[in-house]
């Protein structure tokens, strides 16, 4: 190996805790962007993405789904790939198939939606209705939501994925439900991801369930990992540390995302925004530095005792 290919030392800690650096070199979007692999595939995806949760539910309002897709457009121009959303959340489905169809259908999306029925025989409806609001060939990814009906769904996302209709299959919870229940199915079923909450405040999926992602080698979406704004609220009445510049944060929602993705089982983290400042915010916590775990605890503790 010559010097030139010896990674630095930096690269050297991001490849230990399972981030692939951007190498020297990367142009366009991705340049500087960090990725961590689908544990199950190798695939790699930004450590960053983009949620539509309340933000994308704006019905048919012409100028608020211009401005939706404007934050596509920047989440996109920053590096981000995966975007994340539901039948239960209102028209966010169409107005990501509408931003989409917006950037011409040359968006690198990640696509990843779920499956929210409580009838196993109606789900295959529900899915093709929600790729044709997303106007995309296939999902790549498809989630049971919430665990609604879990064991009808499982078997019908299995068979899509088995027949190359689908790439990934994964479950979700939110707001530190059903935990018992996520662990079960993740030790059960064949399953590629679980979507989880977790943030600077709450962190009970440090005991067990993203250890066992890491066991089974399960990949990790995080939600809510602002709670929804109100950390991020509480957090701007305080200073920011002098630590946040050694990990090259310029603000709390860096702060707060970099906690999260530099956790080794973290996936990738979705914020939910409908504002393009916000949107590159964001995905600047997908650049530069990760606190290690040393710094991880300061930052906790920091925040825990404000």
């Amino acid at each position: 190996m010559t010097r030139a290919d010896t990674p630095s030392p930096l690269r050297r800690r991001l490849l230990a805790a399972g981030v692939l650096a951007p190498l020297p070199g990367a142009g366009g979007a991705q340049a500087g962007v960090l990725t961590r692999a689908i544990p199950g595939s190798g695939e790699p995806v930004p450590l960053v993405g983009l949620g539509s949760w309340i933000t994308f539910n704006v019905g048919n309002d012409p100028v608020a789904r211009a401005d939706c897709a404007e934050v596509m457009r920047a989440f996109f121009a920053a590096g981000g790939r995966l975007i994340d959303s539901s039948p239960m959340y209102g028209s966010s489905q169409s107005v990501i198939g509408e931003g989409l169809a917006r950037l011409g259908g040359g968006a690198p999306v990640f696509s990843a939606d779920k499956v929210w029925i409580g009838s196993g025989a109606r789900g295959p409806a529900q899915i093709e209705e929600s790729r044709q609001h997303w106007r995309v060939p296939r999902f790549d990814l498809l989630q049971v939501h919430n665990l609604l009906a879990w064991e009808a769904h499982l078997p019908t996302l299995l068979a899509m994925k088995a027949a190359g209709r689908l790439r990934y299959v994964g479950i979700t919870t939110s707001e530190g439900r059903r935990h018992h229940e996520i662990e079960q199915v993740m030790r059960s079923q064949p399953i590629d991801f679980v979507q989880i909450t977790y943030n600077l405040l709450d962190r009970e999926v440090e005991q067990r369930i993203l250890p066992l992602a890491q066991e089974r080698r399960i990949g990790v979406l995080v939600n809510r990992p602002f709670r929804e704004g109100a950390l991020l609220r509480a957090l701007a009445r305080q200073p920011l540390p002098a630590w946040a510049a050694e990990i090259g944060c310029d603000g709390w929602a860096q702060v707060a995302l970099k906690f999260i993705v530099s956790h080794p089982a973290v996936t990738c983290a979705i914020p939910a925004t409908s504002r393009v400042d916000h949107v590159r915010q964001n995905l600047g916590a997908a650049r530069g530095p990760l606190p290690d775990a040393a710094l991880r605890a300061r930052m906790a503790a920091h925040v825990a005792a404000l």
